[in-house]
């Protein structure tokens, strides 16, 4: 114990003096990518658990729509308003102890739905279960992306959105074992938050270290650096949020009954388990621009193919699957590329860069597809999709086209 302490202050100590990563050992890249995974995962537990759960709730005690609606979207409020901040934060307080303070923050602020009754009270609680959630992700994918090797960054991006996949499918399953007419649920989401501090404990010095960003290198300088890796992020966002709220409402005007309909979402969710280990192999042995580009039509076509499956259940779930799960790629194989580009603090950044416009694309999606549904019934959906899938393509062939 007194010799790991010793490293760790040796690490520290050399910090400024050479790349702090350097003297990770494979060994100490495989227990932080292990800890970042495992605690990042038990949040997406916890995440998927919560959304249903505040909604029905909200329902069984006479919210309107819109009031659910927004109350949801303090989440990508809180995002977008907190995620240019948490480098320096991190950089002030450290990756771990900020994960910690993300944490107990989520835990509290999910207790409260639980025992504040007020309307009113829930939106300054979804924000500050947004900006947990916000921090746990910027960091949590650095910490991953920054461990992760050269040679095989793909492949852990891979895995780690494929555990995310498995335990944001997770939730709703727990949420349907406790109910949600008692405390159980909100305690057993509050216990995923306190768990997943459980990894952090183990993880000795392994989270990479964070120096204060330069002047003028923030999201925004990011976002113009990056263009192709946070538009994945923001279309990635828009479709699968999108998808995720008119799948259903696709099959039922197919003549399905609504359990029918709802396993669409399954069926897309199953793909994104499926393929991103795949995806992210095949990243390490390509340039990741042009598989992006090549993601980006592929689900362009895809999505002009899901109305031409027709009414035939094993065909349409066949095709979602295999659709949704290149599509989630696009989150994947960015990762990916922003891991490659960048390191240390401007990796945080970038990442943050990378939350926000996701962000965006969540509070996007469901209007731009809501909007094509409503004009063309059922088919506006995929075909909004495919409109947001074509113009992702176009700017991704652009800048394969200029230097890297």
């Amino acid at each position: 114990m007194a010799r790991h302490t010793r490293l760790c202050f040796l690490r520290l100590a050399m910090t400024a003096l050479s790349d702090p990563l350097a003297d990770f050992t494979p060994r100490d890249r495989r227990i932080g990518i292990t800890v970042a995974i495992a605690c990042v995962s038990l949040v997406g537990v916890g995440l998927s658990l919560s959304i249903p759960l505040l909604s029905f709730a909200m329902e069984s005690r006479g919210a309107s729509g819109a009031m659910i609606g927004l109350n949801t979207a303090m989440g990508g409020v809180a995002t977008v308003a907190v995620a240019p901040f948490i480098p320096r934060l991190a950089a002030g307080l450290g990756v771990r102890p900020t994960l910690f303070l993300a944490l107990a923050i989520g835990a509290a602020a999910i207790l409260g739905f639980a025992f504040i009754q007020p309307f009113w009270a829930w939106f300054p609680l979804r924000f500050a279960f947004g900006v947990s959630l916000a921090i746990m992700f910027v960091l949590s994918e650095f910490w991953i992306n920054a461990l992760a090797p050269a040679r095989s960054r793909g492949l852990v991006m891979g895995v780690y959105v494929t555990a995310l996949s498995v335990g944001l499918g997770a939730g709703p399953l727990i949420l349907a074992g406790v109910g949600m007419d008692s405390l159980a649920p909100y305690l057993t989401c509050a216990g995923l938050f306190v768990v997943a501090a459980g990894p952090l404990l183990f993880a000795g010095c392994s989270a990479p270290p964070l120096e204060r960003a330069e002047k003028g290198r923030g999201v925004l300088f990011f976002l113009a650096l990056a263009p192709v890796a946070t538009l994945s992020a923001f279309i990635f966002g828009a479709v699968e949020t999108g998808a995720f709220a008119f799948l259903p409402l696709y099959g039922v005007q197919l003549g399905f009954g609504a359990t029918t309909a709802a396993l669409l979402v399954t069926a897309m969710e199953v793909g994104n388990v499926l393929l991103q280990i795949p995806l992210g192999l095949l990243s390490d042995r390509m340039d990741r621009r042009k598989l992006l580009l090549a993601i980006g039509v592929i689900g362009f076509f895809g999505a002009l193919a899901i109305p031409l499956a027709g009414a035939s259940a094993p065909l349409l779930y066949t095709v979602v699957a295999l659709w949704g799960g290149v599509v989630c790629g696009l989150y994947t194989v960015a990762l990916a590329h922003l891991g490659a580009r960048f390191s240390g603090t401007d990796l945080a950044t970038a990442n943050a860069a990378f939350v926000v416009m996701y962000s965006f694309g969540l509070i996007a999606g469901p209007p731009v597809l809501g909007v094509g549904f409503d004009l063309w019934p059922p088919y506006g959906a995929p075909a909004a999709i495919a409109v947001l899938m074509g113009v992702f393509a176009l700017v991704a062939a652009w800048r394969v086209r200029a230097p890297s």
